[in-house]
């Protein structure tokens, strides 16, 4: 008869066995993804035209959507007068005063000198009458207060004619300048604004979403189109606290694509979290520790992984 202890070491080791066999690797789960990039509304105008649709694939500089323009290209006009008056107005004062202008002060100045001799020729009149009390004080007071207007103007004209044979200040030249590229970036600021009306794609990629419909009008700043980009999707994993500390970047893994995970792709991690995603480590203690998880990302490679559509579910099998 076999012996009982040699069967009953068998079985034993025949159930550890199947046990082993039946037992999952540690792994981590999580989704399929894309890099996403968010193209929001550089204004808050209507959309006139949709050139593409969800899950389109689409080149670097293709047109997604173009917004309406009439508002945008009425303000680059207005910025583009705006420069034209400021630039104008720096030529004038580089160009200095006109001829007809400095003719006519010097007329000013002449004619307020004739004024200014005149009042005080009446007062050299009526000194002598005042000092004999043939006219009345008041009269000589009025006289020489006259006589020193006249003369005043005489001055303020003859620092308007010099004011213009100088020229204007460097200082004033420099204002007008920067009044000038003040007015010239305004004026690039709304080309851009205007250019980005047409929405096109900077990066080659996939559709991923168009929130809003033709005649919607987005508010500034919302997202209009969602492209998913990349050479190839990665897949984002939720690592559990017994594996973080044998998970590194730069570590080589196994994807299984799909819910029966058939599908084997290789993948190496990218990024991997310090800190995990949900429960804060300060709240855990003992067994409850064993709940954290961190965010992980893992880079597949190889041949017919760009293919492969986002939002899959599927398992990381990290070789560590």
């Amino acid at each position: 008869m076999p012996d009982l202890r040699a069967l009953s070491c068998l079985a034993c080791a025949l159930a550890l066995a199947l046990a082993a066999c039946g037992r999952e690797p540690p792994h981590a789960l999580g989704t399929l993804e894309y890099d996403r990039i968010t193209l929001p509304a550089p204004a808050a105008e209507r959309i006139v035209e949709i050139a593409v649709r969800e899950g389109e694939r689409i080149g670097v500089g293709a047109r997604i959507l173009t917004l309406e323009q009439t508002r945008g290209d009425a303000q680059l006009a207005a910025a583009a007068a705006d420069v034209a008056r400021q630039r104008e107005a720096l030529d004038e004062l580089r160009n200095g005063a006109r001829s007809e202008d400095l003719d006519q002060a010097r007329a000013n100045l002449a004619a307020t000198q004739a004024q200014a001799r005149d009042a005080r020729a009446y007062y050299a009149r009526l000194q002598p009458l005042g000092a004999r009390q043939l006219v009345a004080a008041a009269e000589v007071d009025r006289a020489r207060a006259a006589a020193g207007n006249a003369d005043a103007q005489v001055a303020a004209a003859r620092a308007a004619l010099a004011e213009l044979d100088n020229g204007v200040r460097p200082e004033q030249i420099a204002q007008a300048e920067a009044a000038l590229a003040a007015a010239e970036a305004q004026q690039r600021t709304q080309s851009a604004t205007t250019g980005k009306l047409d929405l096109v794609a900077p990066r080659a990629g996939r559709v991923d979403s168009l929130p809003y419909r033709l005649g919607d009008e987005a508010p500034a700043g919302a997202p209009l189109a969602v492209l998913l980009v990349g050479d190839a999707p990665y897949a984002r994993v939720y690592v559990p606290e017994a594996l973080r500390a044998g998970v590194e970047v730069g570590d080589r893994a196994t994807v299984r694509v799909g819910a029966d995970g058939e599908r084997r792709h290789a993948g190496r991690v990218r990024m991997i979290r310090s800190e995990p995603t949900f429960t804060p480590y300060y709240a855990l203690s003992g067994e409850d520790a064993a709940r954290l998880s961190y965010l992980a990302e893992v880079q597949l490679e190889g041949e017919g992984v760009a293919d492969l559509p986002a939002g899959l579910p599927l398992r990381v099998e990290f070789d560590r």
